[in-house]
């Protein structure tokens, strides 16, 4: 499922293929996909040409310009449900595959909005922080500060690996992020969210970052993400091939990572690195 890294990837290739380039057209295969209707968002579109982006957690924002049917802003939004992606490419090329949107250029380009499973939306909305407002989605997990996340924490009482999911408690964090992070952070997903002290809140804070730049530096290839990293433990485990026990390990003390089911999702930690109650003088 893209997460955040993945749609700041988008977004780039987005800003560096698509804009200032009028669009002739919106070929929609399916319009379930369409959160506007149809003749709305075609109307809206044609003429126009895409300007800048904004991303917050797994939402992108696309704003646009040019003429158009009103004078209230034209703002295109992406979600990329679980398979989505985008591709530009030349109309003497053949329609990518599962692109069940695509953007007409005058220039002869298309921009192919890759739906392969049909849980990815589009749509036209007006104001940026109104949606956010609507749909519950808090800071983005690049920008939220420290102060930001204590009082988003602090203001629930649960299981701390399903209010890091919680998209109203930061944006952008999915499953394997949020065990990345707790596991850098060193809590146990287990831990509950009136338990943490100033000093996890804190790491939990760095390791958000850490997490995300990181993949986003590495364009979300897993296997090229730093050796002390949890994601490796996950991907062999997800791996057919015989040879994978030698790595269930954690990267730090080599202990066997265990896996359980933490808010309905699986969830990997290391019991030794990651304890319910720290021992005196913090962290092992």
């Amino acid at each position: 499922m893209p997460e955040l890294p993945e749609v700041e990837i988008y977004r780039r290739y987005l800003e560096t293929s698509s804009l200032n380039q009028p669009i002739e057209s919106v070929d929609v295969e399916d319009r379930k996909l369409l959160t506007t209707d149809f003749t709305t968002l075609q109307e809206a579109l044609t003429g126009r040409w895409f300007t800048g982006t904004r991303r917050i957690g797994k939402n992108l924002f696309v704003m646009t310009n040019g003429p158009g049917p009103t004078d209230e802003p034209v703002i295109l939004h992406m979600h990329f449900g679980m398979t989505g992606d985008l591709d530009y490419y030349h109309s003497s090329i053949d329609r990518p595959k599962y692109a069940r949107i695509v953007f007409h250029f005058r220039n002869g380009f298309n921009l192919g909005f890759i739906c392969p499973r049909k849980f990815e939306r589009i749509g036209l909305i007006t104001d940026i922080d109104t949606y956010l407002k609507r749909k519950k989605i808090g800071k983005d997990g690049l920008e939220i500060t420290f102060s930001e996340l204590t009082g988003q924490i602090q203001r629930k009482k649960a299981l701390i690996k399903p209010v890091l999911m919680d998209q109203s408690t930061v944006a952008g964090l999915g499953n394997w992020i949020v065990d990345e992070v707790l596991f850098q952070a060193r809590v146990h997903p287990e831990k509950r969210t009136e338990s943490l002290t100033d000093d996890e809140i804190r790491r939990l804070h760095d390791a958000i970052r850490l997490v995300l730049t990181t993949a986003i530096r590495h364009e979300a290839q897993y296997r090229d993400f730093p050796v002390g990293f949890l994601i490796h433990v996950r991907e062999w485990d997800n791996s057919p091939y015989d040879d994978v026990e030698a790595h269930k390990f954690c990267p730090r003390c080599g202990t066997r990572i265990e896996k359980i089911v933490v808010g309905g999702r699986t969830t990997y930690f290391c019991p030794n690195d990651q304890r319910i109650h720290e021992p005196p003088g913090g962290p092992v």
